[in-house]
């Protein structure tokens, strides 16, 4: 940080860097303790706030939002003390406010808890018997899924009937529903909500760091995504719903903190919210309010307070609380996939934890890298073709996972399966018996492969898509079909003294705590997480006993992962799509001053001599959301900082007084005593002459509008603290000052754009090569549907026509998927990483939340 030298007392006249830095001084000391203007400056302040606008993909500054609130305390403060002096005691309807205001926090988060924990119990009724009444129906009650249908009998029951005897029939009715329920899925996040595609939480981690995306977190979005989610769960395409469930949550948190105060003019308060509601969306999804916590602590949050993990618990509890009443499955437990152990594990057996843990790093790495692949291909080639997209992704996806007993169920419903125990009387299609052991361990290989396929090519696709499950399911699959293995080579050398530990007279291998531990390694895998899938696994199975082989096989898992590269899918996607974050978990050596990145062609504020009109014109001509303030374009020396929205409040306000001229000089610091102050009372109505003719004498005060104490740093300072200084403080901008001049600023961006290119030259990320591969597949995708046209063409009599589907209104229904138009990070992209000085548009992302 800059250092300033106190005012010297010595009659000598004091240098200009020495002056100005008393003018801001004076100007701060004037802000916080002036008692003529106190009441004023805090109308001022909450008025701004009404209208503050963060632009659509900017970021909010939170060193600004912090003074605010504040300055709002402060002022409450006062306003008590008043009341106190001139009554001696504060009135009950005061006491009522205050008790009111502090406890918001707390009425938000019940009132989101209890929302969340409602929409995941109605969603996973929903889903359930979407997913069931693909197979078949129940004839005592249609609206009833096989479970419940056939309660307590775990081998079917006569109520619940195939949809025919034909086995060819069925399958084309699960073809005909899955297309269905895709289609479905799919226009309708196409025409009313872009935005509920995907998982959310690549974006959401943003968001909570300070990125702004206007609807987003909006009703709408979250009105879609609730009733597509379960459609797309449904249709079988490779995607979960724990992670949407985590936007589904936010966005709740977020429509209903709009009717608070507090959270309605504050952003950053906002954001603790939103912490808190990302901790109950995983608790509600996987029954586990401590490793919701846990997740939104060490994935999605890069400010974390105290107040804000035990607001995020209690969040989280609210939402498993209402979810355990409702209790969706009737079983008592929260999740389809909840399972509880009641035998321990060997020693010998920890060779073959290891395994899988180097299976969930290996998984993770291949996913990610292949699945970036299929994104760049989808945003430059299938962004047209969205519904068409999801609509064949879940055809193709029936006809694969039909035939095969583990891909044909929900995802849930199988690993349910996969976890359990083979206990006496207790079989699963033959998943227990040892006659068809191997049958069982190539289905479980070829749904390991199959799945991992469908994972990479299906995650992206403009439905609500999670990774969390299909990774877990692949996890599940691939540990089920070791511990097979592992039970079948027991069996066959009971005696050998690799088995030694094992009990003669009882079972030694429990095959499904390998598929347990594989799920876990796959979701270590994909999202390189480690403590909170070690608490979300002991959470789903209650077991003491199998904590130290979870945390062996994430410890492996995290290791191999990291020799790929940092960072999980949900990174991956922020730089895919070139999202300004800043990873708090990162360390950088860069060796450099901040006077190498910075911004050294800066556009700023004349203390004097602006008139209005070239305020206005330099505001209509620019993008950026703030400029410093110096003493003159020619020495300097830094006053202070104004922001666009305070600049902008400032000059409605003047021009509504109706006697101030556009050519009216306009000062940002203390102005002569004949000036105008702004605002002020209403001045009596002029004609337009009389303007006119005054228009040269006139002056405008906008220095109470000004920052005076703005972050600045020195030029020599190293990268790496100015980049911890944005992660820990959040400003917007910070500007480099040096011998009380202004040098230069730099941004989020900035940063981003050096450390990028000193990794794009360690290491080239870009292969041209893959560019004409992709080239290639759209040609021959476009060949191929230009054949199958002419065929339908020709079958149909010319009746049906294909071909100009391609370019028809069908697949361009609604809006389009803002997030289509960005591209990832690449110093030699014309793309710009998207930072707080672009000006999309008006908007509020906290106001108009729609």
């Amino acid at each position: 940080m800059t250092s300033r030298s106190p005012i010297n007392s010595n009659p000598r006249r004091p240098s200009l860097p020495e002056r100005a830095i008393s003018r801001r001084l004076s100007a701060l000391s004037a802000r916080n303790h002036g008692a003529t203007t106190g009441t004023t400056e805090q109308e001022l302040t909450e008025e701004i706030a009404e209208i503050k606008r963060y632009e659509d993909f900017t970021t909010i500054d939170w060193v600004q939002d912090a003074a605010q609130e504040q300055s709002r305390r402060r002022a409450r403060r006062k306003d008590n003390a008043g009341v106190f002096e001139s009554k001696g005691s504060l009135g009950w309807r005061r006491r009522i406010e205050d008790i009111y205001d502090a406890g918001q926090a707390w009425i938000v988060v019940t009132l989101v808890g209890a929302a969340i924990g409602l929409n995941a119990g109605f969603l996973n009724i929903i889903t359930e018997w979407l997913s069931d009444i693909k197979l078949g129906y129940c004839t005592t009650a249609f609206y009833l899924n096989e479970s419940f249908c056939c309660w307590g009998d775990e081998k079917g029951c006569p109520e619940w009937h195939r949809w025919s005897s034909f086995w060819l029939f069925n399958y084309f009715l699960y073809f005909v529903f899955s297309t269905i329920f895709a289609l479905t899925s799919a226009s309708l996040v196409k025409a009313f909500a872009p935005y509920a595609a995907g998982s959310g939480i690549s974006e959401i981690k943003c968001i909570i760091a300070g990125f702004v995306m206007k609807g987003f977190l909006g009703f709408w979005t979250l009105l879609i995504k609730s009733i597509s989610l379960p459609l797309a769960i449904a249709s079988g395409l490779s995607v979960g719903k724990e992670g949407p469930s985590v936007h589904y949550a936010v966005c709740t948190g977020n429509v209903i903190s709009r009717f608070f105060g507090k959270y309605k003019r504050n952003a950053s308060k906002t954001r603790e919210i939103l912490s808190a509601c990302a901790a109950a969306g995983v608790a509600v999804a996987f029954g586990s309010p401590i490793g919701g916590v846990l997740f939104s602590l060490e994935e999605m949050s890069s400010y974390f307070p105290l107040k804000t993990m035990w607001r995020s618990y209690f969040c989280a509890l609210v939402a498993t609380a209402v979810l355990a009443a409702m209790n969706p499955f009737w079983t008592g437990q929260l999740v389809m996939f909840e399972v509880r152990y009641d035998r321990s594990w060997h020693f010998f057996e920890i060779i073959f934890f290891i395994f899988l843990g180097i299976f969930g790093g290996l998984y993770g790495a291949f996913v990610m890298k292949w699945n970036l692949r299929a994104q760049a291909f989808r945003k430059r080639y299938l962004t047209k073709y969205a519904i068409l997209e999801a609509t064949l992704l879940a055809a193709g996806t029936a006809v694969l996972c039909f035939p095969n007993m583990f891909l044909r169920i929900d995802m849930t419903e199988s690993m349910e399966i996969l976890f359990l125990e083979c206990e006496a009387g207790r079989d699963y299609d033959g998943l227990c018996e040892a006659k068809n052991r191997w049958q069982m361990a190539l289905s479980l290989a070829f749904a390991t492969v199959m799945r991992t396929f469908l994972v990479i090519i299906s995650y992206g696709c403009k439905v609500p898509a999670g990774i969390f499950v299909p990774s877990m399911a692949v996890g599940a699959s691939f540990g089920r079909m070791v511990g097979i293995i592992v039970q079948a080579l027991h069996e066959a050398f009971p005696q050998a003294r690799f088995f030694s530990a094992c009990q003669p007279d009882g079972p030694c291998i429990t095959p499904g705590t390998y598929a347990f531990l594989g799920a876990a390694a796959a979701l270590s895998g994909i999202m390189h997480i480690t403590v909170s899938v070690v608490v979300i696994m002991f959470e789903l199975t209650g077991a003491l006993t199998y904590i130290l082989p979870t945390m062996i096989v994430v410890g492996v898992t995290k290791a191999v992962s990291d020799r790929f590269g940092k960072g999980g899918i949900a990174d991956r996607m922020i730089w895919f799509n070139g999202f300004p974050f800043l990873d708090s978990k990162e360390e950088h050596a860069f060796g450099v001053p901040v006077s190498q990145v910075m911004t050294s062609e800066v556009t700023s504020l004349p203390s004097s001599g602006f008139t209005l009109r070239a305020v206005e014109q330099l505001l209509a001509e620019s993008k950026y959301q703030g400029f410093p303030v110096v003493e003159d374009r020619t020495c300097k020396i830094l006053l202070g900082y104004i922001g666009r929205t305070e600049l902008r409040y400032a000059i409605d306000r003047t021009k509504k007084e109706g006697y101030v001229s556009s050519n009216a000089q306009c000062f940002f610091t203390q102005p002569p005593s004949n000036a105008v102050q702004t605002p002020s009372v209403a001045a009596p109505p002029v004609t337009f002459d009389a303007i006119e003719d005054a228009s040269g004498q006139q002056s405008v005060d906008f220095s109470r509008f000004i920052d005076p104490t703005p972050l600045s740093v020195h030029p020599r300072l190293p990268l790496e603290t100015v980049m911890e200084l944005f992660k820990k403080m959040g400003p917007r901008v910070i500007l480099v000052e040096y011998r009380g001049r202004l040098a230069g600023l730099v941004t989020v961006k900035d940063c981003l754009k050096y450390q990028f290119k000193v990794e794009a030259q360690e290491t080239s990320t870009h292969d041209p090569a893959h560019d004409i591969r992709q080239a290639q597949l759209w040609g021959l995708i476009n060949r191929a549907a230009d054949w199958l046209a002419d065929k339908v063409l020709n079958v149909t009599g010319g009746r049906i026509k294909l071909g100009g589907e391609r370019n028809s209104g069908f697949v361009q229904l609604g809006m389009g998927d803002p997030r289509d138009q960005l591209s990832p990070i690449l110093i030699s992209s014309r793309h710009d990483i998207l930072d707080g000085t672009e000006d999309v548009g008006p908007g509020v992302e906290l106001q108009a939340r729609t």
